[in-house]
């Protein structure tokens, strides 16, 4: 003969309908202990209503996190096209114009300084040529040979004369002598002018200090 089925007790329901028996299964079905128990209200018996989301506090899109702060915040519409877009970012901006500036200051500062130095130098230097000068004029003074130096100055601006003269006529005969030419023929014989300027200037200094 062949026993019934038994069906595995599985609910917590069936263990006061099952008490007693020594058997390891229950003969009833949940279907008929449910049937037996007590009736439940339309609203037990129904499933849990889901969560509700209230329409009129939807977040809006345009929020965007500041990450200066700890909470989130809503910002302007134009954040994105701003170019600066956080206090961060704007007290970074200061202090590489701070740096900037502090470095500027000292770049001038240098500038100044090995400017001012070839200054010096070049004043310095020029002091020692004139004096050298001096001194080969006030040698030359001593000699007795003022007359040799005036002879040799004659010489070379009348060979000067004779040779821009002559380069002159040359171009005049091969018709290529023009105002340029003789711009620059006067150029150097303005130039070579100057030259003995100087010269004289410093040879009548050294005869002043030789008289004294």
């Amino acid at each position: 003969m062949s026993l019934p089925r038994a069906r595995v007790c599985i609910l917590p329901a069936c263990a006061p309908i099952c008490a007693g028996i020594t058997s390891m299964f229950c003969v009833s079905s949940y279907a008929e202990v449910a049937s037996k128990g007590p009736k439940q209200s339309p609203e037990e018996a129904a499933a849990p209503q889901p969560p509700q989301i209230d329409p009129t506090t939807a977040s809006s899109t345009a929020s965007l996190i500041d990450v200066d702060t700890p909470s989130v915040h809503t910002v302007p519409s134009d954040f994105e096209s701003q170019e600066i877009q956080t206090e961060t970012q704007a007290a970074r901006i200061e202090r590489e114009e701070e740096q900037q500036a502090r470095d500027e200051e000292a770049a001038r500062e240098r500038a100044e300084q090995e400017l001012a130095a070839k200054k010096k130098a070049a004043a310095s230097k020029a002091s020692q040529a004139r004096g050298w000068l001096t001194k080969q004029f006030q040698t030359v003074s001593e000699g007795g040979s003022a007359g040799a130096i005036a002879v040799a100055n004659i010489v070379a601006v009348v060979g000067l004369s004779g040779w821009l003269g002559f380069k002159a006529w040359g171009l005049y005969d091969r018709g290529r002598f023009g105002w340029k030419e003789a711009g620059i023929g006067l150029g150097v014989i303005g130039a070579v002018g100057a030259v003995e300027g100087v010269f004289a200037n410093y040879f009548s200094k050294a005869k002043g200090k030789k008289s004294q």
